[in-house]
């Protein structure tokens, strides 16, 4: 690999790169500084005027995940060094940088990762075929054929790929299609975090940058959307350098590549992705002295625009009206003939998968109450209702059940209007509409909570159910307000994106050589803040944005996707809420007494590593492969967050499914050993007990009931039983899996049940053969009537007064319930017993002794005595 780089990327070639770079990011510097100072001046008018935004009716959480992490869990990676698959354990912290380790020890113990990717970008595929549809056109006159086979072979059919236009790809894969789909939402909503990388609050920095950006592509001849302004400003900064130098790269090392096609493809990712990082680590700290430089300014701009601001906006009136009068006739023109008839259609393609979008939010977060309130019904518990509140307040966050909302909005389709208004790619307005959704998902949540824990700080617990219901109520009430709001306002923003870049590109020619007449009417102490180039986009988007109002109103006011009329304000009916929305969030399992400890879900501290010793909680739950080897395990499962459902009611079904085929095949599996819970057990599990069922002989019988412990009759329930204690003994017995064990005691039984028939007997030698070894059901026998056990007990008695000696065993069963039990004969024959005193199977031999049943005429009915229930200890 290194080989490949050093060959085709030499030092000379390093030092063009390096002076391409300088000289782009010297171009924009200039342009930068320019756009800081207006973004200035900008921001403090806006202090100074004050705006007149609508007021949110939901409550904006500052820090949501602060303590959270998204998701952590085991899955293959391909290393490009030893072109091999490593199981490596992943943890997406709440950066949404994903970190691979070596291990999830590794991870635990705070060790640094083996990488890092941000994933700002890329393109998260799940599968192949997407994947050689976009590398099969990374080099020039290499088209592949269809079907041809990728230099990576996937050892499973559930790919994960992140794909990069310049950067490194990366290759992962699991096991099943479940963890695919949860592994592909985690990695996409890292992309979508980590391309929103320009901070909202910063009023000057991102202003200055973007409209930075825009100008100096504009400069190059590039209108309209770019789907690379993703990422923090060096990645953006980076891309810039890369739009251009990437294909001359390319066109001049490609054709010197050598091998196969496939070969060629993976050496020119290479490539690219070394000439990436060195482009990437110089834009990075350039722009870092960029903005130190301008930042050292700020303080004395600022004051110079407060002290003369009402003279520089009276100068900035007058100068836009004179350019105004110029650009307005040319820019109306262009408006009436080839913008306005295509407004509606523009909106209507924008307005239809992101209202679905937004309604599969509020249905999603409706459901959710209701399971909670389900749960408050009946009777779940103040933990388990903790544990659905702890859930909830991360349901913004969690990408699988928010997936369904942002399938909605992937179906937007701008096919037939990106030719005319330079539209590369709606991926721009996709990411843009999941952002704010998300955004519109965790006010509704947080909202929720506030009400909630103040209607339960003010009325108690005795009604939960109805207050849930009154809280959620005023919260959907709310988010319909702000969603038609937010939704307007997208509507509005996405058609400029759209429109505006089309008709500067038209006006352009005719108006741009026109323009530095006019900084002669702008005094030169304002001339840092007031620029002619950004007097004429703002006349240009003047003059559209009528057309973009009323096109959004008409859509309103027909009610169109659930939109509200402009005029239509909400009465605010909780005038103390906002008063909530300093408040951290409510941890409801420590407020409803839950003891579940925080689960330890990436392994990382909440302080980075260091420090302190509380873990992160996790937003999306782990899987958890049964039947598989540890390292096939894509996602263990982790204490504390497995209860957090993402899959829907098919799922759930899918899940009943697997869990029964699961259980017919324990059923084939050998039964575990379970942690014993009294003395007993534990001293069974030290000495082992095997029962066993024996015949018993004239001789034993006499020596059983005259035992050393004395003779004891008992009544039981399934005859009379005659316990004469325990034996010590040594010797060996082999068991049915063929180990001998050691014999330390034998405790013998005796016990009687009455037969009707003799008829049915089998040899002791055919069911010692047969029987050897099995131990002794666990099930008892059937119950006896009591008068029955009461007359073969005195039966015993008389017998066993009169006529001691005469006494023989047999074996038989006494109904034919007993015919499928195992019996066990014990012969007579001392000779043919082993050293434990128990017959081997193999040593049945012409010596033995036929044991004989015995008898005993009482009455008038016959009583064979059962076999005798031998206890062994090993």
């Amino acid at each position: 690999m290194g080989d490949v780089v050093s060959s085709h990327l030499d030092e000379s070639r390093r030092e063009m790169i390096t002076a391409r770079t300088r000289d782009v990011m010297k171009e924009f510097g200039d342009v930068y500084e320019q756009q800081y100072a207006v973004a200035l001046f900008n921001s403090v008018r806006f202090e100074i005027e004050g705006g007149g935004a609508t007021q949110s009716q939901l409550l904006h959480r500052k820090d949501p995940l602060a303590g959270h992490s998204i998701f952590s869990g085991s899955l293959f990676q391909y290393l490009e060094e030893n072109k091999k698959w490593r199981s490596r354990f992943v943890s997406v912290p709440n950066s949404y940088t994903i970190s691979l380790y070596e291990s999830k020890t590794a991870n635990e113990r705070g060790l640094h990762p083996k990488a890092t990717i941000n994933c700002a970008g890329y393109k998260a595929l799940a599968s192949m075929e997407e994947y050689m549809e976009l590398i099969n056109t990374s080099l020039p006159g290499i088209k592949a054929k269809v079907g041809s086979n990728p230099f990576i072979k996937c050892p499973s059919e559930f790919p994960l790929i992140l794909w990069h236009p310049y950067a490194r790809h990366h290759y992962f894969c699991v096991m099943t299609e479940k963890e695919q789909k949860k592994w592909h939402a985690v990695l996409q909503d890292c992309v979508r975090h980590c391309d929103n990388g320009l901070p909202e609050d910063c009023t000057v920095q991102t202003p200055a940058f973007t409209d930075a950006v825009r100008l100096h592509r504009q400069a190059k001849g590039h209108y309209g959307t770019w789907a690379m302004m993703c990422g923090k400003p060096p990645q953006i900064l980076a891309n810039l350098v890369m739009e251009t130098l990437h294909p001359e790269l390319r066109n001049m090392i490609g054709p010197r590549l050598k091998g196969k096609m496939q070969q060629r493809q993976r050496n020119w990712m290479l490539i690219s992705d070394a000439v990436y990082k060195q482009v990437l680590a110089q834009t990075t700290g350039q722009y870092e002295a960029l903005v130190e430089a301008c930042e050292v300014q700020r303080p004395k701009l600022d004051a110079r625009l407060r002290t003369d601001m009402d003279q520089m906006i009276t100068a900035k009136e007058h100068v836009s009206s004179k350019i105004r009068a110029l650009v307005l006739p040319k820019a109306d023109q262009l408006l009436r003939t080839s913008v306005q008839p295509y407004i509606s259609s523009i909106l209507e393609a924008l307005m239809e998968p992101t209202s679905r979008g937004f309604s599969e939010v509020r249905d999603i977060f409706f459901r959710e109450l209701v399971e909670i309130s389900k749960n408050s019904l009946n009777g779940g518990g103040k933990e388990k209702l903790g544990d659905h509140l702890d859930r909830l307040s991360m349901l913004a966050f969690h990408p699988v059940k928010m997936q369904s909302c942002y399938e909605k909005v992937e179906q937007l389709n701008l096919e037939g209007l990106q030719q005319r208004f330079d539209v590369s790619d709606p991926s721009v307005f996709v990411s843009r509409a999941q952002i704010l959704m998300r955004e519109q998902m965790d006010n509704a949540v947080y909202t929720f909570e506030q009400l909630l824990n103040q209607s339960l700080e003010a009325k108690g617990e005795n009604e939960m159910c109805k207050t849930i219901q009154c809280c959620q109520d005023r919260v959907l009430k709310k988010y319909d307000y702000d969603s038609s709001t937010v939704r307007k306002k997208f509507f509005r923003e996405a058609l400029l994106q759209i429109i505006i870049p089309y008709m500067l590109q038209q006006l352009s020619p005719s108006c741009s050589p026109v323009l530095p007449q006019f900084k002669e009417l702008i005094f030169e102490d304002f001339s840092r803040f007031l620029l002619v180039e950004n007097m004429f986009e703002e006349v240009v988007l003047q003059s559209v944005s009528k057309d973009i109002m009323m096109a959004v109103k008409e859509a309103a006011v027909q009610r169109r996707h659930n939109l509200y009329r402009d005029s239509i304000i909400l009465t605010n009916s909780d005038p103390n809420l906002h008063l909530l929305g300093d408040n951290p969030s409510v941890d409801w399992a420590s407020k409803f007494g839950a003891d579940e400890p925080e689960s330890t879900v990436d392994g990382g501290l909440v302080g980075g590593g260091g420090g302190t010793g509380k873990r992160r909680k996790q937003v999306v739950s782990m899987i958890q492969l049964d039947g598989l080897p540890l390292s096939y395990e894509s996602c263990l499962e982790v204490p504390g967050v497995e209860l957090i459902p993402e899959e829907d009611v098919e799922m759930f079904e899918v899940k009943q499914e697997d869990q029964e085929e699961e259980d017919d095949e324990e059923e084939d599996l050998p039964e575990l050993p379970k942690s014993p819970d009294s003395v007993n057990e534990i001293r069974d599990l030290i000495n082992p007990v095997v029962e066993m069922v024996l015949p018993v002989s004239e001789e034993n019988q006499s020596e059983v009931t005259n035992g050393t412990n004395g003779s004891e009759v008992t009544n039981g329930t399934n005859g009379t039983e005659v316990t004469n204690g325990t034996e010590p003994t040594t010797g060996t017995i082999t068991m049915d899996d063929g180990v001998q064990e050691d014999v330390t005691h034998v405790t013998t039984m005796v016990e009687e049940v009455p037969r009707k028939s003799p008829r049915d007997k089998s040899s002791p030698q055919s069911l010692l053969q047969q029987l050897m070894g099995n131990r002794k059901q666990e099930a008892d026998e059937a119950h006896q009537e009591e008068t029955a056990i009461k007359d073969a007990i005195e039966e015993i008695e008389i017998a066993v007064q009169e006529d001691d000696s005469e006494r023989i065993a047999e074996v038989s069963t006494a109904e034919s319930d007993y015919e499928s039990s195992p019996k066990l004969a014990l012969a007579t024959d001392t000779g043919s017993y082993g050293d434990s005193g128990f017959q081997s199977p193999t040593n049945e031999g012409p010596d033995e002794i036929e044991p004989q049943p015995m008898t005993n005429r009482l009455n008038g009915e016959d009583k064979i005595i059962d076999p005798v229930d031998v206890e062994v200890e090993i």
